[in-house]
């Protein structure tokens, strides 16, 4: 069966066991503490007041849609149509339309590795074949097109900024990945949820090299609105109807309390704001971990630390366990992003308040210096 050949999302045990201290400090889930706007919060409230509870459809709200256009052009200068734009459950959904948009019965899907787990997942369900290619510290944890070169691959999912490391890809390597990928009849898909969640370096969109690219984005990371479960994708302005028609039988339509709530989302002044609390979280833990372990960069973008723990352990899991266990220090191993030296890693998500974090670099210094003498 298909799903006997999926990895388990490791970090999502160790959130449920978490629950069982209550003095427990979080690093391991991606999920912002932060909320959105009052705004929302007052979308929200109008649309259940309405009683908006009916379908919308397939491809969501037109005023939404046209909202997301309007962010492209003001943030990238990038002109797209609203009929290219569908909003998903999650980016999930986007993925699962994505990848049944470019790819066919085993057909290979390349990814890097480290990288989220879920997009292997869903080439396992789709039965499409993940070809992984190794990146670290010494090309940033970017793909390159010699990458490519050495791979037969039908599609490309890169993530930027990404989830585990954080580091952005630069506008030269993006535009040469997609130009090859145009040129060798390789589809490119960019995961950009994290856009907006940038702090010194620009993110570019692959939409500004090309229009055959498909982007994913979505609202539950710099929005704060994970729970909503919102996401979209943009696809080639051609493949507009297929991907409606893959939404109707996958989805039929996004939630539609969360597309109304969105429609005021795009508060600019307090996402400022949120990507200033991230930043400052970022600079805290980033000085810290590196008194403990190693972190190989700086991360531009999101909000995770890829932390390499070998001086004290080869495996990830075993020491995310004991963390967890004698210390309630929740983490996620780095094991859950793929098979490359990710023994050696955790990922620490500053999604948490530096009070919160402070307590937790605290017991981590006191447990590993004791652990140190025994």
């Amino acid at each position: 069966m298909r799903y006997e050949k999926m990895s388990s999302f490791i970090v999502m045990d160790i959130v449920r066991d978490a629950l069982k201290y209550d003095d427990a400090i979080h690093f391991e889930i991606g999920q912002p503490d932060l909320t959105p706007s009052l705004k929302v919060k007052k979308a929200l409230k109008k649309a259940v007041k309405e009683d908006k509870f009916s379908y919308t459809q397939s491809l969501g709200l037109l005023d939404l849609r046209k909202k997301i256009v309007k962010h492209y052009k003001k943030t990238y200068n990038v002109k797209i149509d609203p009929s290219q734009v569908l909003l998903t459950p999650g980016t999930s959904g986007a993925f699962l339309v994505a990848y049944t948009l470019t790819l066919k019965h085993n057909e290979r899907l390349g990814l890097s590795d480290p990288s989220y787990p879920c997009y292997k997942n869903f080439a396992e369900m789709l039965d499409l074949e993940p070809v992984f290619m190794n990146i670290d510290k010494s090309c940033d944890y970017q793909l390159t097109i010699e990458h490519l070169k050495n791979e037969k691959i039908n599609a490309l999912q890169i993530s930027s900024p990404s989830n585990p490391t954080g580091n952005i890809y630069n506008k030269k390597n993006l535009k040469e990945l997609v130009n090859y990928c145009d040129d060798n009849g390789v589809s490119f898909i960019s995961d950009e949820l994290y856009h907006g969640l940038v702090y010194e370096k620009k993110a570019h969109t692959a939409l500004e090299f090309s229009k055959s690219v498909f982007v994913i984005n979505g609202f539950s990371k710099y929005y704060c609105m994970p729970g909503l479960r919102l996401g979209w994708l943009i696809v080639p302005k051609h493949l507009s109807r297929e991907a409606e028609i893959i939404a109707q039988n996958i989805f039929i339509s996004a939630p539609t309390l969360s597309q109304y709530a969105a429609l005021k989302a795009f508060n600019y002044k307090h996402l400022e704001n949120i990507k200033d609390t991230f930043k400052d979280r970022r600079d805290y833990l980033y000085k810290e971990l590196n008194k403990i372990f190693t972190v190989d960069a700086k991360p531009d973008g999101a909000f995770y630390l890829w932390a390499d723990v070998s001086k004290y352990t080869d495996d990830s899991f075993a020491f995310a366990k004991e963390l967890l266990e004698q210390i309630h220090i929740a983490t996620t191993p780095g094991i859950d992003f793929g098979s490359n030296e990710t023994n050696k890693y955790l990922r620490f998500a500053y999604t948490r308040d530096i009070k919160h974090m402070k307590e937790g670099i605290k017991r981590l210094k006191k447990y590993l210096k004791n652990r140190a003498c025994k």
